[in-house]
């Protein structure tokens, strides 16, 4: 069984900052990508950032400059580090992460976690 845990959201005024953090603990043999995405009330779910298992990162263009993907694969933990935070980053952020739970499969599949809310004031 795989589980992971978000933590890190609550609510900050504008050009404040907030550390989100992901663990992935369980049965895992390796994770390739990890990565959040972001959903507003009526508004779709998109892809924040992600960050590859050689470390490459993918930021969505409305973050760029602002928010940081990293990660610790000694801990199986990806965190985002959100500074100069605006009120359109409001939104529930859900982590993910793509990983093969032992050696002997080849597929990779996407676990996510619990979401946390992040809301930014003006």
């Amino acid at each position: 069984q795989v589980q992971l845990v978000e933590s890190g959201g609550g609510s900050v005024q504008a050009e404040g900052s907030l550390r989100l953090s992901c663990a992935a603990s369980g049965s895992i043999f390796v994770i390739n990508v990890m990565g959040w995405y972001r959903q507003a009330p009526g508004k779709q779910r998109e892809l924040v950032a992600d960050i590859g298992g050689d470390s490459t990162t993918n930021y969505v263009d409305s973050v760029k400059g602002r928010f940081t993907i990293s990660r610790d694969n000694a801990k199986n933990t990806a965190y985002l580090q959100m500074n100069n935070l605006k009120p359109e980053d409001t939104a529930v952020y859900y982590c993910y992460a793509d990983l093969r739970r032992d050696s002997g499969r080849t597929t990779f599949y996407r676990y996510w976690g619990q979401g946390t809310q992040v809301t930014v004031s003006s």
